[in-house]
């Protein structure tokens, strides 16, 4: 945000009223705006940007068009919009690694506090932890007790994610211990139903079909509150664990410098776009939600989230090279 404000004092000085006028009135109709998704096609952060890509070309009048640029856990991509220019007409689209990587890798290329202007969050999902249908626990308490007395192994989404984070936390909490077998984030759910692992913590959109159809047991969401999609499932925090707050989440970032007033135009649209009916519906499908938040709101939350998991991977002894 030191960039954002900035930026405001910068147009103050050399003549505010034309570069505002400017970005006002052609942003975004002067050339395509790239959405900049930082994981592949079918991924949840994917399907976040292009489920939003028509509504903002109605919102705006301009054309938004979604690339991914996989790789490095998300880095590529953040790179690359860290160093395009300022303009508006470039966006990241990013999920919950954003603020995990600072601290995971040696070296991400970024700082998730400097480099980028907070846009919007997107939709969130808390994080929900399942066992295969073999497991004798019904419960949390359960199969923290049966892991006390046998090994267990979990599958997650991969090494740093806020999955693969949410058990490490619970295991320092509960003082168990259950390895960990990482894997791609469509094959996790799949290891567990499969039975090569015990257990199983991911985000909630690959795991709901599998408990509704029975081929999971849903023990917790790692949330303060239930999810509305399994008002059945337990929140951790019924348990015990009162510092569990963990979401997988989906945000919106600029590189630093972009104009406040381009800024602020892209907030509007996209919440805009987030609270349409048919969005809505689409993101509680995936047991998803998101809620109305200005640039300032995403610059807190931002604030809060790098600390925190940074204090968690720190603990957990996670490290990518």
């Amino acid at each position: 945000m030191v960039h954002y404000f900035k930026t405001l004092l910068g147009f103050a000085v050399i003549g505010s009223l034309h570069l505002s006028g400017w970005a006002q009135s052609d942003w975004p109709k002067a050339k395509p705006v790239t959405l900049v998704v930082a994981f592949a096609p079918g991924a949840s952060t994917d399907i976040v940007a292009r489920s939003l890509t028509q509504k903002l070309n109605e919102l705006t009048g301009g054309n938004f068009i979604v690339e991914n640029k996989g790789g490095a856990g998300g880095n590529i991509a953040t790179s690359q919009v860290k160093r395009s220019t300022p303009d508006g007409y470039t966006i990241l689209v990013h999920s919950v690694a954003f603020a995990v990587n600072p601290s995971l890798y040696a070296d991400a290329g970024y700082d998730a506090l400097k480099d980028f202007v907070p846009v919007a969050l997107g939709p969130k999902t808390p994080n929900i932890f399942t066992v295969n249908t073999s497991v004798a626990a019904k419960t949390l308490p359960e199969l923290v007790e049966a892991a006390k007395k046998a090994p267990f192994n979990y599958a997650s989404s991969g090494i740093g994610t806020t999955t693969h984070l949410s058990m490490e936390r619970l295991k320092t909490a509960a003082k168990i211990d259950i390895v960990h077998v990482p894997y791609q984030p469509a094959a996790a759910i799949n290891a567990v139903v499969a039975g090569h692992t015990q257990i199983a913590s991911t985000s909630m959109p690959p795991a709901v079909p599998m408990i509704k159809s029975g081929k999971l047991k849903a023990l917790a969401v790692t949330s303060a509150t239930r999810s509305p999609l399994l008002p059945d499932v337990p929140s951790i925090t019924e348990f015990g664990y009162k510092e569990f707050d963990d979401y997988t989440w989906f945000g919106f970032m600029a590189p630093a410098g972009t104009p406040p007033d381009v800024v602020n135009k892209l907030n509007v649209a996209l919440n805009r776009a987030m609270a349409s009916a048919d969005v809505v519906e689409r993101f509680a499908q995936l047991g998803m939600a998101s809620s109305p938040n200005t640039t300032i709101e995403f610059n807190n939350f931002l604030k809060a989230e790098v600390p925190k998991w940074a204090a968690v991977v720190k603990s957990s002894g996670a490290k990518v090279d």
